[in-house]
């Protein structure tokens, strides 16, 4: 596999985390200008995250999948597996990475922020009531939903996607976010979950409490769960 695309995964998913984490850290941190500003900054956020992050991406020559379910359930629907450990490496390095961006950028927020749970809320998701089937479904669902609308937008057959094609899939992550997000915090990506929850693990955080690693297997399988039921979708309906 050519570097680029490998760099272009990684600095993609690094974008990602940065500017998604970014926003929650921005909402959610003590002190911060955008304190308390609601679901609505936090969806909108995470969908420019994901248009920065794939156009970063793509200038490097590379799928912009970010993601490692979208990675897998298009290895599924082609039946290629040879890229998927080089390529979801390189996601979860920027994933790491971006988080410890994060980290960086709100250094003093950390400190005059009491709430333990809310600095985790800036490095990894949570279910809104903590049922392990249903926060495995709704992750499922939402990433179904992701790699199938990914796999429509940039369809061979068409002719809307071309250079649009970045937008429409952030537009795609704004809905899903705003219309599926509320249960589970729509992780719907295994590295941008796990990863910055490990930085948060290992970071020095003040006041942080732990990391909540028996949660952090749901949004890693429940992507990937969603992912490969949309692989399998697209092969026994072939119009993508």
């Amino acid at each position: 596999m050519e570097i680029n695309v490998l760099l272009g995964e990684l600095f993609g998913t690094m974008i990602l985390v940065l500017l998604g984490n970014g926003v929650v850290a921005n909402v959610l941190l003590s002190e911060s200008k955008a304190n308390g500003s609601g679901w609505m900054v936090i969806s909108s956020g995470w969908a420019f995250a994901v248009l920065v992050g794939v156009f970063v991406s793509l200038a490097f020559g590379a799928p912009a999948h970010i993601n490692p379910a979208v990675t897998l359930g298009f290895a599924v629907s082609s039946g290629d597996f040879s890229t998927v450990f080089p390529m979801v490496s390189a996601q979860c390095i920027g994933a790491f990475v971006g988080a410890l961006l994060v980290y960086l950028h709100f250094g003093p927020h950390w400190k005059v922020t009491e709430d333990a749970g809310l600095k985790l809320a800036c490095f990894s998701t949570g279910p809104a009531i903590r049922k392990t089937g249903a926060n495995v479904i709704s992750e499922a669902i939402g990433t179904f939903v992701l790699v199938l609308g990914v796999a429509a937008i940039f369809d061979s057959s068409g002719t809307i996607a071309g250079g649009l094609g970045p937008f429409l899939v952030a537009g795609l992550v704004w809905g899903i976010g705003l219309s599926l997000g509320g249960t589970t915090g729509y992780a719907i990506n295994p590295a941008r979950d796990f990863m910055p929850r490990i930085a948060h693990a290992i970071l020095p955080i003040p006041g942080k409490e732990g990391s909540d690693f028996a949660y952090s297997w749901i949004p890693v399988v429940g992507p990937i769960i969603g992912g490969v039921l949309a692989g399998i979708f697209i092969i026994f309906f072939p119009v993508f």
